[in-house]
């Protein structure tokens, strides 16, 4: 039980680390991280999927690799084990900076400043914000909000109770290579495939637990689910789908339709059609949802590993119990 405490304790403290200061401006693990999978790029780089996948397994294991060996250093110290778990929470959660962002997009747009958002709409998504009107500009925000929730927060806490310190690393490696290699452009269409592929894999529990939790904080947990069941699968990301539905429902808004990435022409299918259109008023109240999805997925996921134990452990006391009842009647 004293791995779940040590967990428990420093996920939380790096949680609160992060709502109270942040990302920091320079020297981010993260994108040291980034730094090193870029110059691994320059070496590897082939327009073949076996190179791109003998990339991830570089890039992202050897992080984890690193996380591991740092765990079994500091794993008769409870002080050191509780440390390095928040230390790596706060440096792979982004939930205070995705908040911020987003905050600073809509004060651009409610002041009239449609450039000033514009120019900082690229800090949470790769939407061609020239295209974009204000009322797009502020759907694009939201859809960033709902799927970085369970990227920058809730997938990654999902993995650290799985598997602590390397779990934590490994979903942040894992994130950051798909962000950079696993989009569908020429020069990362075979490349990036075992990126992006891998990261629909480490996504997948982190954005059904998101889509859950935005349901059950939302102000309209019906509509959520409804939204969530209805829509998710139209979605051409497996694991945006269920976040985006549930927050459009969660919201009362309409996500999705027309999107343009990188002068490419998307039509998505309209998540949560009973919807109305985003407002700018709407990101403060999706920055807030995302907010309280990451609080209440700190004590869901405590609550769950917690829970397994116990149950592993009640089990093998049973165990034990039914061996030695056995051998005293024979």
């Amino acid at each position: 039980m004293s791995a779940d405490r040590d967990f428990a304790y420093g996920a939380a403290a790096g949680l609160l680390g992060d709502l109270l200061l942040g990302d920091p401006r320079r020297g981010h693990p993260v994108a040291a991280f980034g730094c090193a999978a870029a110059a691994v790029e320059r070496t590897l780089w082939r327009d073949h999927r076996g190179w791109g996948a003998l990339h991830t397994v570089v890039c992202a294991g050897g992080a984890a690799g690193a996380a591991a060996l740092a765990t079994t250093l500091v794993r008769r110290s409870r002080a050191g084990s509780v440390a390095l778990t928040a230390a790596a929470t706060w440096a792979v959660v982004g939930g205070t900076s995705l908040g911020r962002e987003a905050r600073a997009v809509g004060g651009a747009l409610a002041a009239g400043h449609i450039e000033v958002a514009r120019e900082r709409l690229p800090h949470l998504c790769g939407r061609d914000p020239q295209a974009l009107d204000a009322d797009g500009i502020a759907r694009a925000v939201v859809e960033s909000v709902a799927e970085n929730t369970s990227d920058a927060v809730v997938g990654a806490l999902v993995w650290g109770a799985l598997a602590g310190v390397p779990g934590l690393v490994a979903f942040r490696a894992v994130n950051t290579l798909d962000a950079m290699v696993g989009h569908r452009s020429a020069r990362y269409r075979r490349y990036g495939w075992a990126s992006a592929r891998l990261d629909d894999v480490f996504g997948w529990p982190g954005a059904r637990l998101t889509a859950g939790l935005a349901a059950l904080a939302g102000d309209a947990p019906r509509g959520a689910l409804r939204a969530w069941r209805d829509d998710a699968g139209k979605h051409p990301s497996p694991n945006a789908g269920p976040v985006e539905a549930a927050f459009a429902g969660a919201l009362g808004v309409r996500l999705g339709g027309t999107l343009s990435y990188g002068g490419r022409i998307e039509h998505r299918p309209v998540l949560n059609g009973e919807g109305r259109e985003v407002r700018v008023a709407d990101i403060d109240r999706a920055a807030e949802l995302s907010r309280r999805v990451g609080l209440l997925a700190l004590g869901t996921v405590v609550g769950a590993r917690w829970a397994l134990r116990s149950a592993m452990s009640l089990r093998s006391a049973i165990s034990l119990r039914s061996a030695r009842s056995g051998r005293g009647k024979a």
